[in-house]
């Protein structure tokens, strides 16, 4: 079993900065992909970005590149989400999910194994 606790979300002006964590607890491995999600009321779960632990490898959806950055700390077992730039678009629950086999070049249509319970951001005009 792996746990993962999102933190890091907030209210922010559209323009300003925040940025998402994602600690990993459990039966954690450098195989495992790592990704962020979110969903907007009345929207279906869309994907933001993804890293794979072994090598840092990211994909970013085209909706928040150059703007949002994914990457990790391997020794704290923590993903992150910088995501500067923000528009009020950008307002979500945003969720972290991880895998243990899943190739980043399927990151968004992977079914992945394990999710945090998410975290509110909201960006305001």
């Amino acid at each position: 079993q792996v746990q993962l606790v999102e933190s890091g979300g907030g209210s922010v002006q559209a323009g300003g900065s925040l940025r998402l964590s994602c600690a990993a607890s459990g039966r954690t491995a450098n195989t495992y992909l790592m990704a962020w999600f979110r969903q907007a009321p009345g929207s279906e779960r869309e994907f933001v970005a993804s890293i794979t632990w072994s090598n840092g490898y990211t994909r970013h959806a085209d909706s928040v590149k150059g703007r949002f950055t994914v990457s990790r700390d391997n020794t704290k077992n923590t993903v992150y989400l910088q995501m500067n730039s923000l528009k009020p678009e950008d307002t979500a629950v945003y969720y972290c999910a991880a895998d243990p086999i899943c190739a980043i070049r399927v990151s968004t249509t992977c079914s992945y194994d394990y999710w945090g319970q998410g975290t509110q951001v909201t960006v305001s005009s």
